[in-house]
């Protein structure tokens, strides 16, 4: 759970490929709520690709993890990782807001995981079919403090 002190309760387990969805028309993440402020914390260990901000994400911090897999943390009020530096699992690398196109929203972490190898069996061809194949659904991994 990359959001310090959250639970459950503060996730909707069905929001992962989520459609229609805004802008993005798909949501390929999980949005967990959280007070403005809130530490966050690395999923994994790995390093940090991007610390910075994008106009869609705001805030954001980009980690390629184990397995070559990407972790994508959104909308933070504030980075504390620094591009291409290491970081370890449970490591602070920012705090949860609500930036990017999240400004204005109650303040929550979006939280995506992507792999390079594509899972060609996940391809939905109902939304964004293709797209699936790159995304896995990170609420199979979250678990509670």
């Amino acid at each position: 759970m990359p959001v310090e002190g959250a639970t459950n309760s503060d996730y909707n387990k069905d929001t992962f490929w989520y459609y229609p969805w805004g802008k993005s028309v798909t949501h390929k993440g999980v949005d967990i709520f959280a007070k403005e402020g809130t530490k966050l914390k690395s999923s994994t260990s790995g390093l940090v690709l991007f610390a910075g901000e994008i106009e869609v994400g705001g805030n954001v911090v980009l980690i390629l993890g184990s397995k070559w897999r990407f972790h994508y943390y959104a909308h933070l009020k504030g980075i504390k990782a620094k591009s291409l530096t290491w970081t370890k699992r449970e490591e602070t690398i920012g705090t949860v807001g609500s930036s990017g196109n999240a400004k204005g929203k109650p303040a929550h972490l979006h939280y995506s995981i992507l792999t390079p190898i594509p899972y060609v069996w996940r391809i939905d061809h109902d939304r964004q079919g293709w797209k699936k194949m790159f995304y896995l659904n990170p609420i199979d991994y979250l678990t509670e403090n």
